[in-house]
């Protein structure tokens, strides 16, 4: 087979699946992998894929991802709630990340203006957080998806795994008791997994509309959550689940004075 045509292939393929590893490619062209690296980077450059850690993803995925827009009017009083009470597990002197969700924009709103170092590919986040002058910010960088004003792909993975930081504030499109955490783009699971590894705590920041949900990339499994913010309307099957696997839940309490929870200390 030719070059050319190996490569119109390997495009069709990554579309078809939208995923795929470089280890598949070479068994279905019969190519040593690192041929197909040198095809994947080379297809890149033409804007066709985007490589991935061990593979490719479709650029078509990208736009699985809900706008910015729609997101931030979707279930916003759970969302506030929470971002409330994660804001209160934060401390003068750490060293956080947020990801590029709706909800962590909602948190850096909530942050107070303390000495705190800020890891984030959110555009929206860093926004909020260069108005509070004594919280140092750093940008991963990387490839801007338009949709949810964010950075993903190599370099911001990169980044990110230049880092240790004490707490990592996700959030994810499915939790489910089995499969774990879930997204629907996986340029943006693939980042908030490296977020998750370079984290010393994971706080996982998901309304209860969140649970028994699969979405299409897989993160990393619960067992490597280690605090779930949600709200009161969580099941107690979930609830109990999560508990029995040491993994501690805190409820937003909504009341008519504001929003409650509750301080975790992590060890």
């Amino acid at each position: 087979m030719l070059v050319a045509e190996r490569h119109k292939k390997i495009v069709e393929i990554v579309n078809s699946r939208l995923s795929i590893r470089v280890s598949e490619l070479s068994d279905i062209f019969s190519v040593t992998e690192e041929t197909i690296r040198r095809d994947l980077e080379k297809l890149e450059s033409e804007g066709k894929l985007e490589r991935s850690h061990g593979g490719a993803v479709s650029i078509q995925e990208t736009e699985s991802e809900i706008h910015f827009s729609e997101r931030v009017i979707t279930n916003v009083s759970e969302k506030k709630a929470i971002a409330k009470v994660a804001a209160d597990q934060v401390y003068s002197g750490d060293r956080i990340i947020l990801d590029a969700s709706t909800t962590a924009w909602y948190m850096a709103k909530e942050l107070p203006n303390i000495p705190l170092t800020v890891l984030t590919n959110s555009i929206k986040v860093v926004m909020e957080l260069s108005k509070k002058e004594k919280i140092e910010v750093i940008s991963t960088g990387g490839k801007l998806l338009s949709r949810s004003l964010s950075y993903v792909g190599p370099l911001a993975e990169q980044s990110v795994a230049n880092y240790h930081v004490d707490k990592a504030f996700i959030s994810c499109t499915g939790v489910h008791l089995q499969d774990g955490l879930s997204d629907s783009n996986e340029l943006q699971a693939l980042l908030k997994k490296q977020m998750m590894i370079r984290s010393e705590n994971v706080y996982l920041m998901a309304d209860s509309s969140k649970f028994g949900k699969r979405a299409f990339s897989q993160i990393l499994p619960l067992h490597d959550v280690n605090v779930v913010i949600t709200d009161k309307k969580i099941d107690s099957h979930s609830k109990q689940t999560l508990e029995k696997h040491n993994i501690s839940v805190v409820t937003a309490q909504f009341s008519t004075s504001g929003v409650s929870g509750t301080k975790i200390h992590q060890t």
